[in-house]
Parts: structure tokens; sequence; C-alpha cells
């Protein structure tokens, strides 16, 4: 985000930090940027008795962790309390473990956080946390919210009428960039409200029994869409995400063996991705299943590893093919030490495993680099491709040939360009 338009979306901002030296420092790298509103309190209980006197609160806050009285952890738990809602960046001269530890407290919180910055602050630090600035009011958001008018009736109607129709997202191979497969990622195309994106629908989908008809019919679109790529030379796979409950269906193994074979799409092209504490309830059924699925010859993922606490055990039971890490521990891996050794660790896991290694959430280039090192398979994220329509992926298919040689590896010293490792999904 550049300085000269920064002051376009946040008109104030308040610093809260107990050394006034500190406070002067940080509010003259704010006018630097182009904020010239600028409110600062000592401690918290300052800034809570100046926000008190102020009709809207600050566009920004810039907040110590060590104060004396409150400290910053207390004053954001109490704004969150209070339903004071504005864009924190918290700073404190800690070690970074902790400063990491608060921004994931804040993101729990449901709050709007920037950054956790390691003191003495500068225009870069700060520059590069407001780079990720967005109004809270955003006039998209609004228009992608389905409002508590939706209903079963309305979700039902959607899925019997095709308006609930798979996205792509691209997943290519870390060391060549190559196209290697796809996510197919549900949207709903609702007439009025526009795109609803999943989170809005799937919960729903699970508490009204309409999740099964759901995942059948992305399913059927998503074999269909990839039968159509085979019969034109592009063989990828396509990964499916599939609802626990779905396991529990006494057809389900006859339902999607009949898209597979109606599509003449081999199993072993289709991987199903199943969240990793999703069978821990459904054991006895489910285990049966999952074991049938591999025996016809799908793929399956254990996606979101690493976010719940069953990891291990459900490797050690199911015949998994794929590893799939969630972005939490991969996006910002290469500037935070703990991310990387848990990284590192899946990765080397799963290569003794022998399964695939699929990292999500890949949005810049330095943890794109950190995966090559680490010898991760396949990359997912915003750094390769968002989530697309199928008639939009030849034309990305294009545009990404001309990026394969800045997604390579950089040669390392002594060592000829072209001998990267070449991962497969």
């Amino acid at each position: 985000m550049a300085s000269e338009n920064l002051s376009d979306l946040i008109e104030s901002a308040l610093v809260v930090d107990d050394s006034a030296l500190q406070r002067q420092h940080t509010v003259g790298l704010l006018h630097e940027l182009g904020i010239d509103m600028i409110y600062e309190a000592g401690n918290g209980n300052e800034a809570l008795d100046l926000l008190a006197l102020l009709k809207l609160p600050p566009g920004l806050a810039v907040i110590d962790l060590e104060m004396p009285g409150m400290d910053g952890i207390e004053l954001i738990q109490h704004l969150q309390q209070t339903g004071v809602n504005m864009p924190l960046i918290v700073a404190s001269s800690r070690e970074s473990s902790l400063l990491q530890s608060v921004e994931t407290m804040i993101q729990a919180l449901g709050m709007h956080v920037l950054g956790a910055l390691q003191k003495p602050l500068n225009t870069d630090k700060l520059s590069s946390a407001l780079r990720s600035f967005k109004p809270l009011n955003s006039d998209a958001r609004k228009h992608a919210d389905p409002g508590p008018s939706m209903c079963e009736s309305d979700l039902a109607a959607a899925i019997a009428n095709g308006h609930i129709v798979p996205y792509y997202q691209p997943k290519v191979d870390v060391q060549t960039g190559i196209l290697k497969g796809v996510e197919a990622l549900a949207r709903w195309m609702h007439p009025e409200r526009g795109m609803i994106p999943p989170d809005r629908f799937i919960p729903l989908a699970e508490s009204c029994g309409l999740i099964h008809d759901l995942t059948i019919s992305m399913m059927d679109q998503a074999t269909a869409q990839a039968a159509v790529w085979h019969s034109r030379g592009l063989a990828i796979k396509v990964a499916v995400n599939l609802s626990p409950l779905s396991l529990e269906q006494d057809d389900f193994m006859q339902r999607i063996m009949g898209l597979v074979e109606r599509h003449a799409l081999p199993a072993d092209r289709v991987v199903l991705e199943i969240t990793e504490g999703s069978v821990v309830a459904h054991k006895g059924n489910s285990l049966g299943m999952l074991a049938r699925l591999r025996l016809k010859g799908f793929g399956l993922s254990i996606d979101d590893y690493g976010t719940g606490f069953s990891s291990m055990q459900q490797l050690a039971r199911i015949p998994f093919t794929e590893l799939k890490i969630d972005r939490s521990f991969v996006h910002g891996a290469h500037e935070r030490k703990n991310l990387r050794v848990i990284l590192q660790s899946a990765l080397d896991m799963a290569r003794r495993l022998e399964l695939v290694t699929v990292a999500e959430g890949v949005e810049n280039m330095e943890d794109w680099r950190l995966l090559q090192d680490f010898g991760c398979n396949i990359g997912q994220g915003y750094l390769i491709a968002k989530p697309m329509p199928a008639n939009e992926l030849p034309l990305w298919l294009k545009g990404h040939h001309r990026r394969l040689p800045e997604l390579r590896p950089l040669p390392r010293e002594g060592e000829v360009p072209g001998n990267a490792h070449n991962g497969a999904v």
C-alpha cells in the first residue's frame, strides 16, 4: 500500500504506549505514512477513557504490550468485550514467539490484526503491516453475506438447479511449477446475493441432511470436468472434499463409482479430501468405507493436517495417500521458527510414510522457496492462483507457463541448473 493513498483509507490512528519517546517515534512514522490525525494514550486505561469520548473509534490502533496498570493484551481483550472493533498493530521488544501468540489470540477473538511487530518500529515494518489493511465495512463482504433468510429450501433448490458449482484451485509441483491437479471448491452462485462462500452454507447442509446430495453433486460436476480435460490432453487429478457424514451412507460407494464410470474417469485421478478430525466420531463404518474407496483406486488425502488432536492416530489407522498441511503452518513459515520446525517435521514424517505432501496457503515467494528446500511435493495457494471457474483454467495455464522459470528453485552454488527434483501428485 502506497503511503500517498493510505490517508484515504485510514483517517485517524491511536497510539498506546507508556514510553513517551516510543510513542512520539510511532506518531512520527504514521505521519510519514500519510496519517495526520493521531491520538495518544500512555496505557490501557487512558486509551479506554479516550475512546469513550470519541463518537467513532480511530481507523487504526498501534498498541504496546508491556504497560503498567492495564497491559496491551488486557486492553485488546477489553476492546473485544465492549465491541470496539478497529484494525490493530501490536508492538513490543519481547521475543517473536510471544508476539505471534498475541497475534493468534487477536485472530481467535475475531478482531482485525494487521501485524505483530518487534520494536524498534520503522517505516518499512509499518508499511508492510498496513499493506494488508482492508476497510471493515467491505461492500463485497456485505454482498456475499446470505443473511438470516437463507434456509433449507433455498439450499435444496440451489443443489437441484445446479447453482452450487465447483471452482478449481490449481495444485502445482513445488520443484517445477507444473500443474498436477486441482481442488474443487464449492461456490453458491445465488441469483440475487451473488457468490456465497462455503463456510456460509456447508454447516447448513450438514445440519439439515443435504450434505450428501451436495457432495454427490460436486463429485458429479468435478469428475465430468476432469474427464473433459483428460480428453483434451490435460491429465490432471481432481480433489473433492468429502463430508464424514457421507461415509455413513450405505449407497455412497455405489454412487461415486457410478459417477466415475459414467464419465469414463479412472478412480486414481480422483482424490477425496477428508478433514483429519472428521472420522473420529464415525469409527467403524467410516474406516471401512475409506478402506473400500482406497481398494477401488481413489486417492485419500488427510486435509488440514495439524489443526486437530488426532493427526498421528489418523495416519496410523487410515490408508491415506496424501498429507495436506494446513495453511496456518505454511503462510509466514519463512519468518517464524516455530512454524518452520513444525512444517519440516510434518514433511519429513510424510516422506517416510511415502505420502504425497501438499502445502496449502502458499501466498509469497519466500514460503515457496522454503517448501522447495524442505522437499514438499505440491503447492497450492494465491501465489499460484485463486480458485476459478473451469472455463478460466486454460487461459490461466497459458500465463502460468510463462512463470515457470521464476517458480523453479534457484541454482545452488556449484549446482547445474535444471536438476531439480520432479515431484508428483
